[in-house]
């Protein structure tokens, strides 16, 4: 009679057993990730160097971006009365995109007139960030690495992977959003 009894002391003491912590089966490090950036760091300090060198080529006076890109007004207008694009307004503009070796990848006429609702449509981040700087009538020439362009996948089109490039563009017109 004491046998089933001690064997269901048995049971109880090693089923109330606590759980234990599941190993993972393998652990990742960081190395992809720092390879990665080692990578980006790399293509950038070259796509810089290029662009720096193009510049310097220019006879031009460019300005740096906070957004890190280069431009030059072609056309400046410097009526203050004339605001830049706020949050939803409409720019309306035409653009070409060319190679950093000057060879046109999309004319004026491929790429036809744009209007834009700024902030609330997609646009590559580096046009986005540069029509913020423009009023109705200036035209200015952006500088663009390729990761404020069409980044890594490019426009799956006619600009490649990783590929820097240059854009001329002229705003129409700024209509204000109500």
């Amino acid at each position: 009679m004491h046998k089933p009894l001690i064997i269901l002391l048995l049971l109880v003491a090693f089923g109330c057993k606590t759980p234990e912590a599941r190993r993972p089966v393998s652990v990742k490090s960081g190395s992809f990730i720092d390879a990665s950036i080692a990578r980006n760091k790399k293509l950038n300090s070259k796509e810089y160097a290029s662009i720096k060198k193009l510049l310097e080529q220019q006879n031009q006076e460019y300005i740096a971006s906070e957004s890190g890109f280069w431009y030059y007004y072609n056309t400046k207008i410097e009526v203050d009365s004339l605001k830049t694009p706020d949050f939803g307004d409409i720019v309306n503009y035409n653009y070409n995109v060319k190679a950093l070796n000057g060879k046109l990848i999309y004319s004026t006429e491929d790429l036809k007139t744009q209007n834009y609702a700024m902030d609330k449509q997609e646009l590559f981040t580096g046009l986005r960030e540069g029509l913020k700087l423009m009023k109705t009538g200036e035209t200015a020439t952006f500088f663009f690495p390729s990761q404020k362009a069409y980044g890594y996948y490019g426009d799956e089109n006619k600009i490649g992977s990783n590929t820097p490039i240059i854009c001329e563009v002229t705003v129409n017109s700024i209509t204000q959003d109500e």
